[in-house]
């Protein structure tokens, strides 16, 4: 059920116009309450699009209504005429239901450096908000009609749902024992590198929870999932993660116990992203052991990830230790690089600088591969998830815009 899986949310998903294939291209999730409590998290990007600009301001009290978000255009360098679009946006969902235009998040993904067309976007809010309020927009199949209309290059929606039980006995099938939920939905297929990714998330929970608990768990939960998806090594202008909370259950969970549940489900998410990835033939898993801090470790993976060297020998199957030792030689990470060993689906290939076990032992003809590098020269350890370089990414992306 995704976003309407937690108790005080509403949504919906129609179609507009803005895609040319007349699919659904516009959505907005309704938050009842009691509690209107929201925490957000954006791209890094200095380059920054109309909606995360005008959403930053809204995020500034910790509280929102309502979070709208459009597919079919970025809205992303259109000046002054495309925030106006984005500000309308939000006067018109907040005009439909009834609320305050300045607690209204405003999302957009698609081409950079085209304008909306505003009375498309309002026709949408109209749509879509008549669902809302005419009922229906608690079920399944609404947050499904959601995930669908904030599709880009995506083949399939992304959805996850956590449902936290009552007490450690009680099973979280068991209805009357649920304490809280979790639901979300992402998109994103391409642009994935953090901070954050070419990713609309949006999370709901009717846990009683305040905006700074939010902040603090949203923060923790996407340092270590969200932005340790490095796909294809490019940063989007338009990333935004929102977790909203209702307070619909009556219940307060402890924080660390809230933020290991949403750690997981932007886990879940985010390995449906690299599932779904441009193109791409490998999930490929970038493990770093060994390493002085979990910054190295992070730093070294990535490294890894980004080389194109590295992503095409994945696409050929080839388990080309040498191109992961000459990535991590790149670093400033503290290891000596002459004592590091590289495994591949559990080959170690490499041994202390030397070769080891025959490549012959590795079979990378499966979606999934595990590449494990032990620098031994610490405690510390990061995972980056990431994807191969094929044919199909090189031509989805050269016919973008097009």
């Amino acid at each position: 059920m995704s976003v309407t899986a937690a108790a005080g949310f509403l949504a919906a998903g129609v179609a507009c116009g803005l895609k040319t294939t007349g699919k659904r291209d516009l959505a907005i999730v309704q938050n009842r309450g009691p509690l209107k409590n929201v925490a957000s998290v954006f791209t890094s990007n200095r380059c920054k699009a109309n909606p995360v600009l005008w959403s930053q301001q809204v995020m500034a009290d910790g509280i929102a209504d309502a979070i709208v978000l459009n597919s079919g255009g970025a809205n992303c360098y259109t000046g002054a005429r495309g925030f106006q679009t984005t500000h309308a946006t939000a006067e018109a969902v907040a005009e439909r239901l009834d609320i305050s235009a300045g607690d209204v998040l405003v999302c957009s993904t698609g081409l950079i450096g085209e304008q909306l067309d505003l009375d498309k976007l309002k026709t949408g809010v109209w749509d879509a908000g008549l669902a809302i309020l005419t009922g229906g927009a608690t079920s399944e199949q609404a947050g499904l009609d959601a995930a669908h209309a904030i599709m880009t290059t995506d083949s399939v929606p992304k959805l996850s749902v956590r449902t936290v039980a009552a007490t450690a006995a009680a099973t979280a099938s068991a209805a009357t024992n649920v304490a809280y939920t979790i639901g979300g939905m992402a998109k994103g297929a391409g642009m994935l590198a953090p901070g954050l990714a070419t990713m609309l998330v949006v999370i709901t929970t009717d846990a009683m929870l305040s905006s700074e608990q939010l902040d603090v768990a949203l923060r923790q939960a996407t340092r270590v999932t969200f932005d340790r998806l490095d796909s294809d090594g490019c940063m989007s202008t338009n990333d935004t993660v929102t977790l909203m909370a209702s307070g619909a259950s009556g219940h307060e969970p402890g924080i660390e116990d809230f933020t290991l549940e949403l750690t997981a489900l932007c886990k879940d998410l985010a390995l449906q992203l690299q599932a779904d990835a441009e193109g791409s033939s490998h999930d490929i898993a970038i493990t770093v052991t060994g390493a002085i801090s979990e910054d190295e470790a992070v730093d070294v993976a990535r490294t890894v990830a980004r080389s194109n060297l590295f992503k095409a020998a994945m696409f050929g199957n080839d388990p080309n230790w040498g191109r992961v030792l000459a990535a991590v030689g790149t670093t400033q990470a503290t290891f000596d690089p002459y004592n590091v060993d590289v495994a591949f689906n559990g080959v170690k290939l490499c041994i202390a600088g030397e070769p080891g076990e025959s490549r012959t032992l590795v079979d990378l003809s499966p979606r999934a591969v595990d590449v494990v590098i032990d620098i031994k020269a610490g405690p510390a350890s990061a995972t980056i998830w990431t994807n191969d370089l094929t044919h199909d990414y090189v031509h989805e992306n050269s016919a973008y815009a097009s």
